[in-house]
């Protein structure tokens, strides 16, 4: 019997057991409805039984059915404003690749980078990772992406590589790009949303500042080493490139180069919108957010796509994108995170978190090194289906908490929790980064969950490490 068969199924099924069975002590009637309806939505993400766009409208009649959350509720996260940045990302992508940007920019990598696959795949994941650690993870994404399909395009049109070759370097690229933006988050202070939550924590609750030096001493090594376990696994082993090179090697991309010419006016064009979104987004906290203190990434990328609308263009009527052609976006990939979307809000709402939470108190009596591997695995886990930053705001008071009761610090339980929650790599509707490489059209959701499942084990492993024989010193505690 096929997967998706039984996972067609095996949802509903599942469904109507937890929904009808008698709920856990201290799970609300609401809760347990949002149990039940994740339970069938995650399946069939998991299993594709239905067209995973399909399968992402299912909150909107589950959930008001199961008196799990409101229409309102369930359809506001629809409209969510990370679902309109990907709008304006996209829309962005959508000029660069109308005039050849991405291939012009693609070909220049690969000339500084080289012609040995593995490091091209490595030469985006340190330049991702090093946006997010400034900008968010989401925008920076949205940034690489369509230079990544550029360089995907150009590795195709090797006669060279196998078409098998071909497929795995794409898929490779794109899940490279989605894990590193989240990996590079986690290096600074500011470069994801749960780190600064943490930091809030810890100075309301015990006083105690977190500054940006010291996030960097233990978020910059634990970035490095997991940035570099991911370059080997997803070249060695989730898709194994080995030693593959470009076929014609430097000389055939300087010869592509000449053949694209001169830069014209629209890629200029283009070029300077793409830069000046990548500046907004960099300056937003220390200087546009000063002067424009409601700004935000959404804002910013609705202003560089509505720019694309307003400048013209020099070889044909109109502007340098139209509607025509913006129009053309992955909707289904917004439908898909705006279904995830709708799955975290009600696991807030419904009080399903906060129970979630409260159950961590049975480790309490295990030693310190499982109680953190518990809480590292828990969370990891937890965030496949929620926000990060709603996760960390809900769980990290509760351990905070444990922790004092137990006599542990709780730095050791919350860094622990804030580390996992960025480290969710197996569904679209995982992180923002997952979502927008998932939209290139490269990728089935049963590759990031093969991949995705063992880094999850990977930072797992890692994370609990780092906290229970290196946090200490590092930080003095």
């Amino acid at each position: 019997m096929k997967i998706k068969t039984v996972g067609l199924f095996l949802g509903p099924i599942l469904f109507f057991l937890i929904l009808f069975v008698d709920a856990p002590k201290g799970m609300g009637e609401e809760a347990q409805a949002v149990l039940a309806c994740t339970v069938w939505v995650a399946l069939w993400w998991m299993t594709e039984a239905l067209p995973i766009a399909a399968t992402a409208l299912l909150p909107i009649i589950l959930f008001p059915l199961t008196g799990a959350a409101s229409m309102e509720t369930t359809t506001a996260a629809y409209g969510h404003p990370y679902i309109f940045l990907f709008v304006g990302g996209f829309i962005i992508a959508k000029a660069i690749e109308q005039w050849n940007l991405h291939k012009r920019i693609a070909l220049n990598i690969i000339q500084l980078i080289g012609s040995n696959i593995g490091f091209i795949i490595l030469g985006f994941m340190v330049a991702t990772a090093f946006l997010s650690m400034w900008i968010s993870n989401t925008a920076t994404s949205v940034m690489m992406l369509p230079i990544g399909l550029a360089v995907i395009q150009q590795v195709g049109n090797s006669d060279q590589l196998t078409k098998s070759q071909r497929i795995l370097f794409g898929k490779a690229l794109m899940i490279a790009i989605a894990y590193s933006a989240s990996i590079g988050g986690m290096a600074t202070l500011i470069g994801t949303p749960p780190n600064l939550v943490f930091a809030g924590i810890m100075k309301e609750t015990f006083q105690v500042e977190i500054t940006f030096e010291k996030w960097l001493g233990i978020g910059l090594p634990f970035s490095i080493l997991m940035l570099f376990i991911c370059w080997k696994y997803l070249t060695r082993i989730a898709f194994p490139l080995k030693n593959l090179k470009l076929p014609g090697g430097k000389a055939s991309i300087v010869q592509q180069l000449k053949a694209l010419g001169s830069i014209s006016y629209e890629e200029k064009m283009v070029a300077v919108v793409f830069g000046l979104t990548a500046i907004a987004w960099v300056t937003k906290s220390f200087l546009l957010g000063i002067i424009f203190p409601a700004i935000n990434d959404t804002i910013i990328a609705l202003m560089g796509a509505m720019l694309l609308f307003l400048i013209p263009s020099r070889s044909r009527m109109g502007a340098l994108i139209k509607w025509n052609e913006a129009v053309k976006l992955p909707w289904g990939v917004l439908l898909l995170y705006g279904g995830g979307l709708a799955i975290a809000a009600s696991f807030q709402t419904s009080g399903l978190a906060t129970w979630i939470g409260t159950q961590m108190t049975v480790i309490q009596g295990l030693s310190l090194f499982l109680m953190i591997a518990i809480i590292v695995a828990s969370v990891n886990f937890l965030t496949e289906l929620t926000s990060n930053l709603a996760t960390t705001a809900m769980l990290l008071p509760i351990l905070a908490s444990m922790a004092v009761a137990l006599d542990i610090h709780p730095i050791i339980f919350m860094v622990s929790a804030t580390l996992a929650a960025s480290c969710a790599f197996m569904l679209p509707v995982a992180t923002p980064p997952n979502a927008v490489v998932f939209g290139s059209g490269k990728l089935e959701i049963k590759d990031m969950v093969r991949a995705g499942i063992w880094m999850n084990l990977f930072s797992i492993a890692l994370i609990t490490l780092l906290i229970y024989f290196l946090l200490p010193y590092i930080w003095g505690i």
